[in-house]
């Protein structure tokens, strides 16, 4: 491992203190960077993203990707776990935390509105950021592809539904704008820059060259990363300084769901027998989210200022240092898979 990942706890870390910091200090700057979107996508975020995700998509080899149907069960644990489980223990610890045990410090307007938000997290797969996840614990890039690429698909029938069923509500507006356009930004964009870049490099003759390539442009995808976690604290500086004690209570429930939910998938592979560069990828999509749709739709359903939105972001805040704790733990427990 690198300089980079080797530390990239304390990096990010730093980065998010940064973060909050500039965030406090510059808020123009950070309002001006906020405003630069298109269909509730941050475009400056997208491409930091999409620096993260490209050296990924470099490995992809489109030859293998035929094969990738001949090992079910990743995909058996991805789907499972994202579209069975995940929305409805969310929906079922939010009701808890927020109708029972925090009862007495929020009102029950309030409560339905952070349950709301939580749920609508639940429902959404991450589509982005599992690519830099997957990198990290040296995951099958091929497989990973697919596995979030069928995720995707069955978002687009399956998010309105379930998210209607949870919050109890018929009327939810998907905002198809987001979610195609961060497919398009996230996944189409940089496959297609990863396969271009593959297919000159593979011309030239010498297969050594992709892997040289790749370790070159490795510290650009972390470098994306910080850089994310700066902007992401940044934009909520003061909400996190205003309102710590709602923001602990939102998380608490948040890092139930996502250690939880990474312990039932990850047991899974490990009792399945499914390889570790497989099964650690699937376990870290179910447990990370989309959230830029989250948080779209929450704002669309119930307003700007309104719990829902809150909801969705600290689950944006929680989830980077919560993947990258499930990453170390991920690549400590590598050896006892097959």
């Amino acid at each position: 491992m690198g300089l980079f990942e080797r530390y990239l706890s304390l990096w990010v870390a730093l980065c998010i203190a940064a973060g909050v910091i500039l965030g406090v200090s510059l808020p123009a700057f950070f309002e001006t960077i906020a405003g630069i979107e298109y269909a509730s996508v941050n475009l400056v975020i997208a491409v930091f993203i999409w620096v993260m995700i490209y050296p990924m998509m470099v490995n992809v080899d489109f030859a293998s990707l035929k094969d990738v149907g001949k090992k079910p069960k990743g995909l058996c644990i991805t789907l499972v776990v994202n579209w069975l489980i995940k929305p409805f223990t969310m929906a079922a610890l939010g009701i808890f935390f927020f109708e029972y045990l925090f009862a007495a410090w929020v009102d029950p307007q309030t409560a339905k509105e952070y349950i709301a938000g939580m749920i609508l997290l639940g429902v959404a797969p991450c589509t982005a950021m599992v690519f830099v996840w997957s990198q990290l614990v040296r995951g099958d890039a091929n497989y990973t592809l697919v596995q979030v690429s069928i995720n995707d698909i069955i978002m687009v029938f399956a998010f309105a539904p379930i998210a209607a069923l949870l919050l109890g509500v018929t009327d939810i507006v998907v905002p198809w704008e987001t979610l195609l356009l961060s497919v398009v930004l996230y996944v189409i964009i940089p496959l297609v820059a990863g396969y271009l870049t593959r297919r000159l490099l593979e011309g030239a003759g010498n297969d050594e060259r992709i892997g040289e390539f790749t370790a070159k442009v490795k510290p650009f995808s972390i470098l994306g990363l910080l850089a994310t976690v700066v902007l992401l604290f940044g934009f909520q500086a003061q909400t996190i300084l205003d309102r710590p004690i709602v923001i602990a209570l939102i998380a608490i429930p948040l890092l139930i769901q996502s250690y939880g939910i990474f312990v039932l998938a990850y047991g899974w592979g490990y009792l399945w027998r499914v390889p570790f560069s497989t099964a650690a990828p699937a376990a870290l999509i179910g447990t990370s989210n989309f959230f830029e749709l989250a948080v779209a739709v929450a704002i669309s359903l119930f307003g700007l200022n309104s719990g829902a939105a809150l909801a969705t972001v600290v689950g944006v805040l929680v989830e980077v240092p919560v993947m990258l704790s499930l990453v170390a733990f991920a690549n400590r427990t590598r050896q006892h898979f097959t």
